[in-house]
């Protein structure tokens, strides 16, 4: 799964599958809500418009990268 989200255009996707596989049909399923389905019909990603307002400060996330050490054995 990956999350991609753009703040210009305030738009928040979600993948399931890889990158190449395309979209054979959308349906709205909510109101600036969207789901993407493959030709086989699974689900391969929900794209959510106007996100900020759709979702609020549920948006706000961030995550924290550590670098890890390893010593030498």
């Amino acid at each position: 799964m990956r999350i991609e989200y753009d703040p210009v255009r305030d738009l928040l996707y979600i993948s399931f599958a890889s990158t190449d596989v395309k979209a054979a049909k959308t349906e709205t399923i909510a109101p600036g809500v969207f789901a993407d389905f493959d030709v086989g019909g699974r689900l391969i990603g929900i794209e959510v418009l106007d996100a900020s307002e759709v979702l609020g400060e549920r948006l706000e996330f961030g995550v924290k990268l550590e670098a890890i050490t390893r010593s030498a054995a």
